[in-house]
């Protein structure tokens, strides 16, 4: 009788060809995969040249080997021992492990947030983790790696629970588990059996994901998201029977989108800097992996690719963050480390290398982790030299943002005016009712501020709210937003922002738009806004046109940044952190009511949302006026570079009617005037 420690002839064909397998990805797939993880001398220069990074990777890694997890504005989350894969910790609700299909990932009492779920379920800690082996060689954090592979596949058989419901989420899982195969594919914990069975799932999931790609529900990051997991599956593993066809169904894919969601100026369709650097980072990747292959790629790709950096480098504050426009939702393509949602410089890092580009660089700042991990340890010998880009104030009018700065360096003055559409005209789910809204960043450091995402479908009075008019920086009409919502991704209405003219001069520049949103009002109402920025002293005035024949409540909001703020008299002063203030004052012919307002709950005001799932008081100026339309409010905004300094002297030019027509300033004697298509500057 044979031993039942003695294995069958076949099962000595199995485990003889799983090691073989194994071998053969080992030796022959390194050339396949992005230089980074495969080049011994990546972790050496990685540790010498961002020591910090090389830290943190290990901080990170340990705590995921003590169950912790930092998942999108979520810290030290913990999933429970065994880990429960359905679970979302915040709020404890479980989702059943019945067929995808039967689950609704929107339905908040059934799943809790499927966001907080489906980002754990990313496995992008894998990562974490393999940075962590390749950097110190500890096997523990193998060991870690094989543990947490071996539990998922266990929880989540293929097509049951929440965590096959996304195919793009399926895509994510995929790219990550590519990663964490090369970044530990010499350590005795990736035994023949474990790679044969992520062998086996990544085909899987390509299988899934290309049975099910999102060409109608989200036609968006979605499709293009898994566009590239199914070109990652078609290039590193060649032995999978449909390899060659997940290539080329991704590869088309990814050519035909880019096209199709990135408008002609470089803007993403759906009118979002989070979704717009998402497509950055997956063509990034797609760029990179095919050259690794030498597979051919369009020019037109790269070329796009350039036009969308070329809008994040405009729109990127002077302190280095990107302004939220739009829905955020706090996760990354790959976080190969960790970074705030606004921080764009590993984008920058691997592009500067990617397209040899000066001004890339100099917004990365420095070699970043990324490009070592992606481009291998010569690439920290490939950055351009950084220079600053050029021309400072731009306009995109395809897209709808206009860009004004004093100039490129950390204490710059910065606005964005957003002159575009409710989001994309395919579903406008991420778009936010902020027509003609404002930021501003005086002295390098934000002021008036986007509000942030907060949430999606977990809480809808947070959703509305955050993504609703009455919390950016524009008007609201008898307590109405720009649009109604019908559901967490979705508006009843999608109406769009007109740019009537744009000058940049060496003295000034202006910005001149206008929206027929409140058109749906029994007495409709147009609103127009212009934006002149004066370059020197610095400082901005916005000059607001409401025209109607009725009596409107009329409320003129400007939401903060976290920061003290207090009314001086007719003045309000915001104070910034380093030192400095902006100034703000409004002026029209009716009386002004100035309220701030910081946390409050009833109604919901005065919030700004630095990452998903966070939340933080923050004052928000508020401008009421009741008044027989049409109204004119003209408003200052003027950076003190003391933030003690008082405020200026200054007093409205008055048309026949009481209509403030422009401003004159009492200690500098410049006067400007604003007529209906014209902006003069009247110096001494």
């Amino acid at each position: 009788m044979r031993s039942l420690l003695s294995p069958a002839p076949a099962e000595l064909v199995n485990a003889w060809s799983r090691r073989e397998r194994l071998l053969r990805f080992q030796e022959t797939a390194a050339d396949r995969f992005f230089a980074g993880p495969v080049d011994v001398l990546t972790p050496a220069v990685f540790a010498r040249l961002t020591p910090e990074a090389r830290d943190l990777a290990v901080a990170s890694a340990e705590g995921v080997c003590l169950g912790r997890f930092d998942l999108l504005g979520h810290r030290a989350l913990s999933f429970g021992d065994p880990i429960d894969w359905q679970l979302d910790p915040v709020s404890g609700r479980h989702s059943p492990l019945v067929h995808w299909s039967l689950i609704d990932p929107t339905d908040a009492y059934s799943v809790g947030d499927c966001k907080v779920v489906w980002e754990m379920s990313r496995l992008q800690f894998l990562v974490t983790l393999g940075i962590a082996y390749r950097t110190t060689g500890n096997e523990r954090y193998a060991e870690a790696f094989a543990g947490l592979v071996h539990a998922w596949i266990r929880a989540n058989p293929p097509g049951f629970g929440i965590n096959w419901v996304s195919s793009l989420e399926v895509s994510l899982r995929l790219i990550s588990w590519c990663w964490a195969l090369f970044l530990f594919r010499r350590s005795s914990h990736l035994t023949p059996e474990l790679y044969a069975d992520l062998l086996a799932n990544i085909a899987v999931h390509a299988s899934h994901v290309e049975r099910y790609l999102s060409r109608y529900f989200s036609p968006n990051t979605h499709l293009t998201g898994e566009a590239l997991g199914l070109f990652y599956a078609g290039v590193l593993f060649q032995e999978l029977t449909s390899a060659a066809r997940w290539r080329a169904l991704g590869q088309g894919i990814l050519e035909d989108q880019i096209q199709r969601q990135v408008l002609a100026d470089g803007v993403y369709f759906e009118q979002s800097t989070c979704y717009q650097r998402y497509t950055v980072e997956i063509y990034l990747h797609y760029l990179m992996l095919a050259a690794r292959n030498g597979l051919p790629v369009s020019a037109a790709a790269g070329e796009t690719v350039q036009r969308m950096l070329d809008v994040l480098l405009a729109l990127r504050r002077p302190d280095g963050g990107l302004p939220a426009i739009g829905d955020a939702d706090g996760g990354s393509l790959l976080p190969l480390y960790p970074r705030a949602p606004g921080d764009l410089r590993g984008v920058f890092s691997m592009a500067g290398v990617v397209f040899g580009r000066r001004d890339y660089a100099w917004a990365a700042g420095r070699v970043q982790p990324e490009v070592l991990w992606f481009l291998g340890s010569a690439a920290s010998l490939e950055v351009p030299d950084p220079a600053p880009p050029t021309p400072a104030s731009r306009v995109f009018a395809d897209g709808g943002y206009v860009v004004m700065r004093t100039g490129w360096d950390r204490e710059a003055h910065h606005l964005v005016f957003d002159v575009g559409p409710l989001g994309c005209p395919v579903s406008g789910g991420h778009g936010h009712a902020d027509l003609l809204s404002v930021q501003v960043s005086a002295f390098g450091d934000p002021y008036i501020v986007d509000p942030g995402t907060c949430a999606y479908s977990v809480d809808a009075s947070l959703r509305d709210h955050f993504r609703g008019t009455a919390a950016h920086a524009t008007v609201t009409v008898d307590g109405q937003g720009q649009a109604e919502t019908a559901g967490p991704f979705a508006w009843r209405q999608r109406p769009a922002a007109h740019l009537r003219r744009f000058l940049s001069t060496p003295a000034y520049d202006l910005a001149d738009a206008e929206h027929d949103a409140y058109g749906r009002l029994r007495d409709p109402v147009l609103h127009r806004r212009q934006v002149a920025f004066v370059k020197s002293p610095g400082y901005w005035v916005i000059v607001d046109d409401l025209t109607g024949t009725a009596d409107h409540r009329l409320e003129q909001r400007f939401q903060l940044a976290p920061m003290p703020v207090s009314a001086e008299g007719d003045w309000v002063r915001a104070k910034g952190p380093g030192g400095h203030a902006l100034l703000v004052r409004a002026f029209a012919r009716v009386p002004l009511e100035a309220r701030i307002e910081k946390g409050s709950g009833s109604p919901l005001e005065g919030w700004v949302s630095p990452d998903y799932g966070q939340r933080e008081p923050a004052p928000i100026i508020i401008y009421i006026a009741s008044a027989r339309l049409p109204l004119r409010i003209l408003t200052l905004l003027f950076p003190v570079e003391d933030a003690a300094a008082p405020a200026p002297a200054v007093r409205p030019v008055l048309d026949p009617h009481g209509e403030p027509f422009g401003l004159a300033f009492d200690d500098s004697h410049e006067t400007i005037h604003f007529g209906f298509d014209s902006f003069t500057i009247e110096r001494p």
